[in-house]
């Protein structure tokens, strides 16, 4: 049965409660980080000392997210704050396909990964004609020659560049 205040509550129900409770959370873990990652420096006043500053910004996120949390008029969770969830994962994938990227260029190298990982999301997306795919492998090639060739963008040449012969190797780590 639901409350007065859970029926007057104007805006979006769906995700609330794992905001509140992930915000909290995260905010917590990172005050609770916040000696190990700053210092307090001797004879130097309190707001010039580089832990004060974090401190208080973090200090008044916790307290943010138990008020939220603790005016939120409902405290379970419900099927629609599962959709929700689900929703907010997926775009976590697109976060594993960068990392996957940046994992695999120093080992196969700039351009082959581009000239692969561009089609693929472009497949992933939905985007699945020859066409398409094609102008993909096009842009990742531009992508790479603007970045490398132009701008001479300092990105590490893959290992598998090494077994390749002298010139085309040394071709290879500096502009491909």
């Amino acid at each position: 049965m639901t409350t007065e205040r859970e029926r007057r509550f104007v805006g979006p129900r769906r995700g609330q409660l794992l905001f509140a409770l992930g915000f909290l959370a995260v905010s917590v873990l990172l005050l609770s980080q916040i000696g190990r990652e700053t210092v307090w420096i001797e004879k130097s006043k309190l707001a010039a000392q580089p832990r004060f500053w974090p401190a208080i910004g973090l200090g008044m996120m916790v307290l943010a997210g138990g008020l939220h949390l603790w005016r939120l008029p409902w405290k379970n969770v419900t099927r629609f704050d599962r959709i929700e969830a689900r929703k907010w994962m997926g775009v976590l994938e697109f976060a594993l396909w960068f990392m996957a990227y940046v994992l695999v260029v120093p080992i196969l190298g700039y351009l082959p990964v581009t000239m692969v990982f561009v089609p693929a999301l472009l497949w992933r997306m939905g985007y699945r004609t020859r066409v398409t795919l094609g102008l993909g492998v096009v842009f990742a090639v531009a992508v790479v020659i603007l970045f490398k060739g132009f701008l001479s963008v300092k990105i590490p040449g893959g290992m598998v560049y090494e077994y390749l012969p002298g010139a085309l190797r040394s071709f290879a780590i500096l502009y491909l």
